[in-house]
């Protein structure tokens, strides 16, 4: 394990997923059911995510190196477009979010324990494929090679985005504008798609 893409791997998906629906979800589901089933049931559906994704970025290394890079360097620059294109927008989307993820937890019954669980799995794992905190676990995978290292990062990424939106996303949401974590996360796209460019200039 290489503490040094662990720190990585946290830093970079905990900065994109943050403003994400991800961190939106968890909060509407919170009020919903209580707080630490919800955040056990988003736990699990990232476990399974996140060990998908790292799969397939391992899969993906097996390819010659400097396409490895390529893939990454792609992914990288695709994912700070998306953010900074979105970033505009971002704030006065914020309550259409919540009203969607909020339908769907009225959808069901008020629920506690395994059901509360459940329900809370269902549904951030039927919303979470193909975004972009998966896309950068398997990039991150492709260009280290450290499997272990990028999934223990990555998850305990998203668990503290989703418990942080359990225990205080709406004081979060009042005082951090999400359009300036959008441009953050866009920043840090950027620098990993630079340094991947290096490498392949320069290896």
């Amino acid at each position: 394990m290489d503490i040094a893409v662990v720190a990585l791997s946290f830093a970079a998906i905990f900065v994109v997923e943050l403003p994400d629906k991800t961190f939106i979800a968890a909060l509407v589901l919170s009020t919903r059911y209580p707080g630490r089933f919800v955040w056990i049931g988003v736990g699990l559906a990232f476990l399974i995510q996140t060990l998908i994704a790292v799969s397939v970025g391992r899969v993906i290394t097996f390819l010659p190196d400097t396409a490895v890079k390529v893939v990454a360097a792609v992914i990288f620059l695709a994912g700070a477009i998306l953010l900074f294109r979105e970033a505009p927008k971002a704030d006065a989307e914020e309550a259409g979010t919540e009203d969607e993820f909020a339908a769907k937890a009225d959808a069901r019954a008020a629920k506690t324990g395994l059901a509360a669980i459940g329900a809370s799995f269902i549904v951030l794992f039927a919303a979470e494929w193909g975004d972009l905190s998966q896309l950068l676990t398997i990039s991150l995978v492709s260009k280290y090679d450290e499997p272990v290292s990028v999934f223990l990062g990555a998850w305990l990424a998203l668990l503290a985005v989703s418990g942080l939106a359990v225990l205080a996303g709406r004081f979060l949401l009042q005082r951090i504008r999400l359009s300036l974590v959008y441009y953050l996360g866009g920043g840090i796209c950027l620098i990993l798609e630079a340094l991947t460019i290096y490498e392949i200039a320069f290896s």
